[in-house]
Order: C-alpha cells, then structure tokens, then sequence
C-alpha cells in the first residue's frame, strides 16, 4: 500500500483496493508518504553524517522504494551496514533482490515481527552483521501506528532499546489526527481490509518512545518541520497529519 501512495509498481491488487479505500477517507494520504519518505532519508542523512552512526536496524521496512536507508547512509558513509526486517515474505524476496550494499557496507533482511522483539535481537542475521557494542540506529518509520495497544507498543521499543548501547538513536514517524479528525478514517478503512492501524497525538508519540532519549532539535514535529532542506511550500498539517523524531540514547 505504502509503495503504491509513492506511485510504484511493486504492489498487488489486494494492496490497490484497501489503499484506494485509504484515499477515500483521506485524501492526502500520498503526500502523508511521500514526506513521510523524505523524513527518512533526511533522519539517515543526520544519523550517518553529523552522528557518525554506521549500524542501522531498520524494521518494517516494507516493500523496498527510492532512497532506502542503506543507500543514503552509504552514499555518505560506504562501510555502513544495515539489516532490514518485515514480517512480510513478499517483501523479504524483493529486498534481497533490490536491496544490494555497496562492496565496503552490508545489507542484511530477516522476516520478523515488531511484535516479538527478542527474536529481532537474537536473530543470527541481526547479531552477524551487527555490532552491539557499537551504537546502533533503530529505524521505525511508519511502522508503530501498526501496532495496537495491547500490543503493548512502549514495551516493544524499550526492549529494543535496552540492547543498543549508550550513544544509539531511535528515528521514528507516526500518523495523526491531531490536525485533522479525518485522518481518522484511513485507519477504519486499513481495519476494513484486515490490517491494525492507530492514530496517537503528538503527546503520545513523544511519551510512549521516546521518554527516555534525548531528542534530537527540534524534537517531536510534523515530519516536514524536522530538519527541511527544501525551501518551497510546505503540506499543511491537515494535509500531512504524521510526526517525526529522533532521539539518542544516553
């Protein structure tokens, strides 16, 4: 669905129907991906430029697209190592056929679930390409608003967390209706086509992830407030209705 809001080719009707359903009850949804893409590639520039990070852990990658997170921190950083996991096989076949480091780096994917974060952690996959005694950066962008809260989202990302050493980060972007009640329609369609999707407030999001890092400046924001590059319009916040942050672990 997410590759099909971008205008791509990698999705199947089921993905078409339920995202046209989507667009329905919100309209702006693809200007909710295509920043929310921005975000990301923005969030790895920082990470592996001014942070120095070179271990990324990026879950719920989906299918991949344009400017994944290895080839923006490789272009900055070559030796940059990176594993992807999602929960989807479809997207665990594409990955290894598009998602190819460049001779001093390493990509890596696994099929897991947000939602059993310990076998994230002890895949042998995860512990082979990387360092935990190394600063890791955890890449969960547009991925948290899948789970629910029995899922017990906080616990998942502190788990998470708690085996990155001092000096990791958590990137993370999430939907919202605080700007726009009608955003929260795309969830009802989304649980319409059997997949779990929750709106939180900006309030929510910082507390729920992030109390226990510091956040990078200028902290929780729309996704387009977080470190813009561009100089031109900018979506309202009804049209964009997702937030951003990125936090470092002490």
């Amino acid at each position: 669905m997410y590759d099909y809001y971008l205008g791509g080719k990698d999705n199947f009707v089921v993905d078409r129907e339920t995202a046209e359903m989507g667009l329905r009850s919100l309209p702006t949804a693809r200007v909710m991906a295509r920043e929310n893409r921005k975000f990301l590639a923005r969030a790895v520039s920082y990470l592996a430029g001014e942070a120095g990070i070179r271990q990324f852990l990026d879950i719920g990658t989906g299918l991949p697209s344009a400017s994944n997170t290895h080839d923006v921190a490789q272009l900055i950083s070559p030796e940059s190592r990176v594993v992807y996991a999602d929960n989807d096989p479809i997207v665990l076949a594409h990955a290894r056929a598009l998602l190819t480091s460049v001779p001093e780096g390493r990509t890596a994917y696994i099929q897991a679930d947000l939602r059993e974060p310990d076998k994230i952690l002890t895949d042998p996959v995860v512990r082979d390409t990387l360092d935990f005694d190394r600063p890791v950066a955890l890449m969960l962008i547009a991925v948290l608003p899948f789970l629910a809260d029995s899922d017990d989202p906080a616990g998942i990302v502190a788990t998470l967390l708690a085996a990155l050493p001092p000096g990791s980060y958590l990137a993370a972007s999430h939907g919202t209706a605080d700007f726009n009640p009608k955003a929260l329609g795309i969830a009802r369609a989304y649980q319409a086509g059997g997949v779990t999707l929750q709106s939180r407030t900006g309030e929510e999001f910082g507390r729920l992830f992030f109390s226990s890092l510091e956040l990078v400046p200028p902290g929780v924001v729309l996704l387009s407030d977080w470190r813009p590059e561009e100089t031109g319009p900018m979506p309202s916040p009804e049209e964009l209705n997702m937030y951003g942050a990125v936090g470092r672990k002490p």
